[in-house]
This record gives C-alpha cells, sequence and structure tokens, in this order.
C-alpha cells in the first residue's frame, strides 16, 4: 500500500505522467509544474518543497 498523497507513474508514449491521489486519477502531468499545480490544488501551500519528499510524491519510473 502506497503512503505517498500523489503516485506519478512512469511516462506514457506520449510523453505525460498519469498521476493518482489515493487511487483516484488526477490527470496527466508534462512538467515539475505540473506535479507542483496538482499539490497546489491539494491545498498545499509550500508545494514545490513537497515535490522530492517521498512522503507526499513518489515517482515511478525516475
Amino acid at each position: 500500500m502506497e503512503v505517498a498523497l500523489i503516485i506519478v507513474h512512469p511516462p506514457l508514449g506520449t510523453g505525460g505522467r498519469r498521476v493518482v491521489a489515493r487511487g483516484q486519477i488526477l490527470g496527466l502531468v508534462y512538467s515539475d509544474g505540473d506535479v507542483i499545480e496538482f499539490l497546489r490544488r491539494a491545498g498545499l501551500p509550500d508545494a514545490q518543497e513537497l515535490l522530492d519528499n517521498p512522503s507526499w510524491v513518489k515517482w515511478r519510473g525516475g
């Protein structure tokens, strides 16, 4: 079971990465900025600082 708030999956053929939060697909991201925006929309004002924190964001596939 994942404990991270957001899971960023490996790149798809389009280059985008699927983003999932607690089992719900949020959409596709194409950059770190997109992930930061998802975190910000989730109510996390210090989203950029959380990007590399595995408790918040789990990156799969590099």
